[in-house]
Parts: C-alpha cells; sequence; structure tokens
C-alpha cells in the first residue's frame, strides 16, 4: 500500500520514513507525491490537526495517508507552546523558526524553577475508504538553560529526556527514533493496524 505523509517537515518526513521503513510498499512525502498543500491547522488538540491534515491529503491524493502533529508542553507555561510549537516565535517575531522558538521559550522560562515538559506526538492515519487510526505518543523530561548538541530539530537542543543526561540533539537518529513521542504514537498506531 502507499502511504502519503501529510507533512512539509523534512526533518519529520524524515524521521517518520526511517521509523515506518519496510510498513508499506511505498513512502512519500508531499513533495514526492506532487502534493503542494498547505492545511491551515486550527484545531485546538494535537489529534483535531493531525486529523484534518490527513484526511485533506488523503482526499487530495486518493491514497493513505499519514499525519503527525506533535509538539512540547512545559509545565511552567501551563503547557504552551502546544499546539502552537512550530510557529511559538511568530508572534513576537515576523518568522517561526527552531532558533527563535528555543530563545523565546528560555526568555518564558527565566527564574522558573519547574523545568518539566514533554513532548506529544498525535497521529493520524486515513484511508481511502474512509477508515481512520490514532494514536498518541509522548517523551517526558526537562528543559534546560542552554542549547546542547547538533542533531534533532525544533526544542530537542534543549530537551533532556527523562533517565538521560544528554538532550534530545545529541542523541543519533537511531537511539531518538527507538524512544521519541513520535516513536511511540507510531508504535501503537502500527499495532492498531
Amino acid at each position: 500500500m502507499k502511504l502519503v505523509i501529510a507533512s512539509n517537515n523534512a526533518h519529520k518526513v524524515r524521521e517518520i520514513k526511517k521509523i515506518l521503513s519496510g510498513k508499506f510498499d511505498e513512502i512519500l512525502s508531499l513533495r514526492e507525491a506532487d502534493v503542494w498543500h498547505e492545511t491551515l491547522e486550527d484545531g485546538t488538540t494535537f489529534m483535531e490537526n493531525a486529523l484534518k491534515k490527513a484526511r485533506e491529503i488523503c482526499q487530495i491524493t486518493g491514497s493513505a495517508a499519514l499525519a503527525d502533529d506533535s509538539g512540547i508542553c512545559v509545565d511552567a507555561l501551563d503547557g504552551a507552546p502546544g499546539i502552537y510549537s512550530a510557529r511559538f516565535s511568530s508572534a513576537v517575531c515576523c518568522n517561526a523558526s527552531d532558533e527563535m522558538n528555543n530563545i523565546l521559550l528560555l526568555q518564558m522560562l527565566e527564574g522558573k524553577e519547574n523545568r518539566a515538559a514533554h513532548y506529544t506526538s498525535a497521529i493520524a492515519l486515513v484511508y481511502p475508504d474512509g477508515r481512520e487510526v490514532t494514536a498518541e505518543g509522548y517523551m517526558y523530561g526537562r528543559i534546560i538553560d542552554t542549547p546542547r548538541g547538533e542533531r534533532g530539530f525544533g526544542y530537542d537542543p534543549l530537551f533532556v529526556m527523562d533517565g538521560e543526561s544528554r538532550t534530545v540533539a545529541e542523541m543519533t537518529d537511531e537511539e531518538k527514533n527507538a524512544v521519541s513521542h513520535r516513536a511511540k504514537a507510531l508504535d501503537l498506531l502500527l499495532s492498531k493496524i
């Protein structure tokens, strides 16, 4: 079966392809499927956004579509940036970027002792016949004061998972893909299909 990943995030697409390798006949990014569509993420939860993206791409392509909506939730910020993780800094500057998002997060956590946080990944798989399968995964840890590491993306240079001393950005792709929120959600999804 052909699967189209409903994302334009190259880092996310690469990670999902590695985790799902061998599980589908063909796994395509939006660009590889020649789809130039951006879903308006106006849901109030990660899962609402994931389902909307997967449904739209399934309808456009006529193929099974998989979408992930994910982000980091920080306890001291009442769960922010949450569903706004990718565009967190866009409220204070013109273009959100990983670097600007990390700078803003550190500024907002300045002076706060509670650094507990977790990554959430909501995965939705929508088939052309209307079937929908969903799953969520989490990775718990804390935010550190100074970015470390060259791998990963998003908030990975600031996030240290429970039981680990390295940031996610200091882990290899294989190490991250074995324990990440996205890997957990995808494993649960695969167990349901």
